[in-house]
């Protein structure tokens, strides 16, 4: 039987790809993190751990003929799902009519399932001793002024960009912005004839992204290149068949992945 057990289930002719089709549209309108870190993978369901270096730190040691490497830990790769039902009414009257089935149920899980996974990319767990872009110890915190008024939202991100600089860390630079900061943006600047928006996004190259997973009043820049960090993918989001329940046939969206930051220093949090 495979990872995903769907062929523990017969399902109208099409169905899969329907549901494959609806769960990918949904995920894509929410997702964020991925829209800007390197992907590392799919590697696999099966692959439950990956290796984490520190850019700064890694590096062989050899004592009394034994050689081990310091600067570098393994975490286990977790699986996010989120699980939702058809009702096997509704499965019989598609079979039998040609009906279209309504799969708002499975694009409401995607959604859930793909916040899940920006959550984890932000915020990390700590419980499972995994990192985040603003919870990383390396990274540099600014407490950010006003956003609604004046050029703050502009100076805060050029200062943030001029920190990483003058650490060394160039290349791409990218900014994450919860729903509120990024409307405080949308305000012409006197004297420019430009949103504000459009100048930060100037200095970010256009990387900017409005991330709900962040809450309210935050921010992240970070220099996203795969040498400082990247988003590791055991099981590519999917779906997969649970089980069937008093007739009804439930279903799980799942993946597995992790964030892995190689360089913390490369991230700034606004906040």
């Amino acid at each position: 039987m495979s990872y995903l057990s769907r062929e523990a289930i017969s399902l109208p002719e099409g169905l899969w790809a329907q549901i494959d089709d609806t769960v990918v549209k949904a995920a894509r309108r929410t997702l964020t993190g991925r829209r800007f870190l390197n992907i590392f993978g799919p590697l696999g369901a099966g692959v439950q751990s990956i290796a984490i270096d520190d850019a700064q730190a890694v590096s062989e040691v050899e004592k009394d003929g034994l050689v081990t490497i310091t600067g570098r830990k393994y975490v286990q790769i977790p699986a996010l799902h989120e699980d939702f039902t058809l009702l096997a009414r509704d499965l019989e009257t598609a079979e039998q009519t040609g009906f279209p089935l309504d799969l708002a149920k499975a694009s409401r899980a995607a959604d859930a399932c793909a916040l899940k996974e920006d959550k984890l990319i932000y915020f990390g767990n700590k419980e499972l001793g995994i990192t985040g872009l603003t919870t990383a110890e390396g990274a540099k915190k600014i407490k950010k002024n006003d956003w609604s008024s004046g050029e703050n939202s502009f100076t805060d991100i050029a200062s943030g960009i001029t920190y990483l600089a003058q650490q060394g860390i160039f290349g791409t630079y990218s900014l994450a912005v919860s729903p509120d900061l990024y409307m405080q943006m949308q305000r012409l600047q006197p004297g420019t004839g430009l949103l504000e928006i459009d100048r930060v996004s100037k200095l970010v190259n256009g990387h900017i992204y409005l991330a709900r997973a962040l809450g309210t009043g935050k921010a992240v820049l970070c220099a996203s290149d795969v040498e400082n960090m990247d988003l590791v993918i055991g099981q590519d989001m999917a779906t997969a068949y649970a089980e069937q329940v008093e007739l009804n046939h439930h279903f799980r969206v799942i993946e597995t992945i992790l964030p892995r930051f190689k360089r913390e220093e490369a991230i700034v949090v606004f906040e």
